[in-house]
């Protein structure tokens, strides 16, 4: 299997996805997962820590033609409310799964196998569980846990148009793992660093190129 797959935990565990439904626009219509971060795709370096967390090897949720020759050995689907985004995103990954299902994006290099498992160990009495972050919004949402029971919800967003990744959470139940927590695992703007540029890309790879100065 190509990629970081590393040493997959159990069997069966939680459902899992890759969010890779975007345009693209802002790196010319190329898929963002397909680029490399010291030597290995975005992509694989995500399904890797994806299966070490949960087991499972992941749902892959895209729109692109090509889609299918990403990863050949993962199950392939396109989003069910087309234009909606990660929100839409997210909401086929539920639908798709009938199931809870942790979902990282597929432009996050540097998402760890032991942040998404501390996501899992404590997601159960929350329709969302999310990791705090420095960003914007407080909270990183390509980076969690969503139960089913968001569906509603999800789709009541997406009808309305409004397509923002916490608009609905005043419909469900939502839990994050602390910032201080988060910390544990790696510097927050480094796990939740995205790659949406070539000028992204380059700073992921000088990013890459420091921790493995720090770990040899």
């Amino acid at each position: 299997m190509p990629g970081l797959s590393g040493t997959v935990r159990g069997e069966g565990g939680m459902r899992c996805a890759v969010l890779a439904g975007g345009a693209s626009s802002r790196f010319g219509g190329k898929p963002k997962g397909l680029e490399r971060v010291g030597g290995d795709r975005i992509i694989d370096r995500v399904v890797g820590a994806l299966e070490i967390a949960t087991g499972r090897s992941p749902l892959l949720v895209a729109n692109a033609d090509d889609a299918g020759e990403w990863r050949p050995d993962l199950t392939l689907k396109a989003d069910v409310a087309p234009n909606s985004g990660s929100l839409g995103g997210i909401l086929t990954a539920l639908v798709t799964e009938a199931d809870a299902v942790l979902v990282v994006a597929c432009d996050m290099p540097f998402v760890t196998a032991e942040l998404l498992e501390a996501l899992i160990e404590k997601a159960n009495d929350y329709d969302v569980f999310l990791p705090e972050s420095e960003g914007p919004l407080g909270v990183e949402p390509l980076c969690g846990v969503y139960a089913f029971s968001c569906v509603e919800a999800i789709w009541g967003s997406i009808k309305a148009e409004d397509f923002r990744m916490t608009g609905f959470h005043h419909a469900v139940k939502v839990g994050t793992v602390p910032i201080d927590e988060v910390r544990k695992y790696g510097n927050p703007e480094t796990l939740f660093f995205n790659v949406n540029t070539p000028d992204d890309l380059t700073q992921a790879e000088q990013l890459w190129r420091q921790q493995h100065q720090e770990s040899s």
